[in-house]
């Protein structure tokens, strides 16, 4: 153990305490005073579909990263703000939010390249919708003929949502 003359010690408790207090000082900074750089709002730039022999698919291509992705079994499709039905044909659907998200740009011009509403004839999918883009929010909804089965992962490099719709092997 190493002993420390009375006069040794005082100067390390005092230049511990010194450093302790500095840390302190700028551990209790507002977090204002830190620069922050907020990550763009993700960018919805197209929706694409797929028949497979077990499954159909859509995948949203995304700007920037995959933002929080909720899927909700809905009774009905409709448009986001107004509320109005969307015409798809189906008895079973699906609505996939994005948050945060656009499919615009910042002067107010849509970046979207997908489909606004395309009824489709794949094994379960049978229509695709983008019903909003508001707030904050990307939304679009799937019809079907019967109760979709589904799993939803990310693809990176590019950016990328994938919904994955099961069916019976059809090849």
């Amino acid at each position: 153990m190493l002993k420390l003359r009375r006069p040794h010690r005082h100067r390390l408790v005092a230049a511990a305490t010194g450093a302790l207090l500095a840390l302190g000082l700028v551990a209790a900074a507002p977090a204002s005073a830190a620069p922050r750089t907020a990550a763009p709002t993700p960018l919805v730039v197209n929706a694409r579909w797929g028949g497979h022999c077990t499954f159909d698919r859509v995948v949203v291509d995304l700007q920037g990263h995959v933002p929080e992705v909720v899927v909700d079994r809905v009774p009905e499709l409709v448009y986001d703000g107004s509320g109005k039905p969307v015409p798809l044909p189906g008895t079973h659907f699906l609505e996939v939010r994005l948050h945060p998200a656009a499919a615009h740009d910042e002067a107010g011009q849509s970046v979207y390249r997908g489909p606004q509403l395309i009824q489709l004839n794949l094994p379960r999918l049978k229509g695709l919708a983008l019903t909003g883009d508001y707030e904050g929010y990307v939304t679009f909804g799937a019809a079907f003929t019967t109760r979709p089965e589904y799993t939803t992962f990310t693809l990176h490099d590019p950016e990328r949502l994938v919904l994955d719709i099961s069916h019976p092997n059809v090849c």
